[in-house]
């Protein structure tokens, strides 16, 4: 008969947002699920604002965020074996029968379960990668590739995935356009690499007046939209991903002056997600990112709050998370 399993990891208490190790449990493991190791974790400004309640739905006390999974033995399965690579992102379940779901957008699910914050079926928190293990169901879980770097890697099921999916899906990935990229951090920097490989030429926008095919606005802070839609040729897209703590202005005038458009995108869904891997490792893209130990990411999010990273850092679980 399964059991829930004792945890260990780091997490926020209060709005302090203050990091600090925690002993919990994770949920049953049922038939369909997998159990494993965290390896790696990367380090989203989403988690920031959820450690400091920015948003306004955090649960508290002991919620360990961590948006990106590198993990390994696996030990309940049946679309993987014991062993192997294995990644999870900011979902670990769905309810699978809405018109998301059956169209391989789950992430868009009303009822997504979140590795973080979420609430399980029977009720209990669900809690993140900043912990030695994870329980997900097998169908929310994405295969690894055998020799790519896991570590340097740890941001893709974050960053990756959520700059990756709305250039695909708004067409912004076609060879010869030439897309803007406002943010140069964890999120934009992955978004130029991506246009790199897609043949397409991108800039951190500093461009002329009407001269960009698209935007990919990644900004995790208030700022303007203005300008960004000056720079957009008319009948455009200006795609947010970033998430800033409060609504930002929208410049009605330019949008309908010049026809232009606004859309949105939140990270992806398995099929595109695991597309996106395999991309990645074909042309060999992966995030700059600076290697950090457990007891360091309370610095690190001081650092992250003040823009001092380059580009993400991933915390080191395997080998510097130590249980008591």
């Amino acid at each position: 008969m399964a059991k829930t399993v004792n945890a260990f990891g780091w997490g926020a208490k209060d709005t302090k947002g203050f990091l600090t190790p925690l002993e919990f449990t994770r949920r049953t493991t049922g038939d369909r699920d997998v159990r494993f190791k965290v390896l790696s974790c990367g380090v989203c400004h989403s988690d920031l604002h959820m450690i400091k309640d920015h948003w306004g739905f955090a649960h508290y006390p002991d919620d360990p965020p961590g948006r990106d999974r590198r993990c390994r033995d696996v030990f309940r399965v049946q679309k993987f074996k014991v062993g192997d690579n294995v990644g999870v992102r900011v979902i670990v379940d769905a309810c699978r029968k809405c018109d998301q779901c059956v169209n391989n957008l789950e992430n868009y699910c009303p009822e997504r379960i979140d590795t973080y914050n979420g609430v399980e079926p029977d009720g209990s928190i669900t809690y993140g990668g900043y912990s030695d293990i994870m329980v997900a169901n097998e169908e929310f879980v994405i295969r690894w590739l055998d020799n790519f770097p896991m570590d340097k890697g740890a941001p893709l099921v974050c960053a990756g995935i959520t700059t990756y999916s709305p250039l695909r899906y708004y067409g912004l990935d076609k060879s010869g356009l030439h897309i803007g990229v406002v943010g140069l951090g964890g999120l934009g920097h992955m978004a130029v690499k991506f246009l790199k490989a897609f043949g397409t030429k991108s800039t951190e926008v500093e461009a002329t007046t009407g001269t960009l095919d698209g935007i990919l606005d990644c900004v995790s802070v208030i700022h303007s939209l203005q300008g960004l839609l000056d720079f957009l040729k008319p009948h455009e897209k200006l795609v947010v991903v970033g998430l800033p703590e409060k609504p930002l202005e929208l410049p009605i005038f330019s949008f309908t002056m010049g026809r232009k458009m606004m859309g949105g995108s939140m990270i992806g869904g398995l099929k595109v997600m695991q597309e996106m891997i395999d991309f990645a490792a074909k042309h060999n893209i992966l995030p700059e990112v600076e290697i950090i130990s457990m007891d360091y990411v309370n610095t690190a999010m001081e650092r992250l709050a003040r823009g001092d990273v380059k580009f993400r850092f991933v915390i080191d679980i395997g080998k510097t998370l130590k249980a008591g």
